[in-house]
């Protein structure tokens, strides 16, 4: 069992969950993803808010992000990429810990193009009437999210 973790927030991210990492940042698989493919770029240093990141880590957050999200979007076949960061509880933040979502988008993902910005910023349980949350939005397993984690470690050796 690794005993090698990252801080996301309040938890600690199995280090089989990070498939690319730079000095200031890390990327990790999602453990309930919105869609199939849905990743977060974190900072490492634990900043609850955007704009209490340094310059240089900023950057960095936004470099890391470009980078795998082509790499996501070249191996997932997709034509376009969805960026997004809830900034406080009141943008739907419910993770205290500055992070970038990336979601690989197609074609006729969505009937609404904008429906991904409510499944982002949904709780729950204001949700549970517009999805089967249980089928759609499950946990998934460590064996699933490392195995996720180590094709996208690829692209990147």
């Amino acid at each position: 069992m690794s005993t090698e973790y990252y801080t996301f927030g309040p938890y600690k991210i199995d280090a089989k969950d990070v498939f690319y990492t730079t000095p200031l940042s890390f990327a990790m698989v999602n453990l309930r993803p919105a869609v199939t493919v849905h990743v977060l770029i974190v900072s490492k240093r634990e900043v609850k808010r955007f704009v209490d990141l340094a310059a240089d880590e900023t950057i960095d957050l936004w470099l890391t992000a470009q980078k795998v999200g082509r790499q996501l979007e070249s191996y997932h076949k997709a034509s376009s990429l969805t960026f997004n960061i809830q900034d406080g509880p009141q943008a739907g933040q419910t993770v205290p810990h500055v992070h970038i979502h990336i979601l690989p988008r197609k074609t006729g993902d969505f009937e609404n193009n904008d429906d991904i910005y409510d499944l982002l910023n949904a709780k729950e349980k204001e949700l549970k009437h517009k999805l089967d949350l249980e089928k759609e939005r499950k946990d998934r397993n460590p064996e699933e999210r490392a195995q996720e984690a180590e094709v996208y470690r690829s692209f990147f050796l």
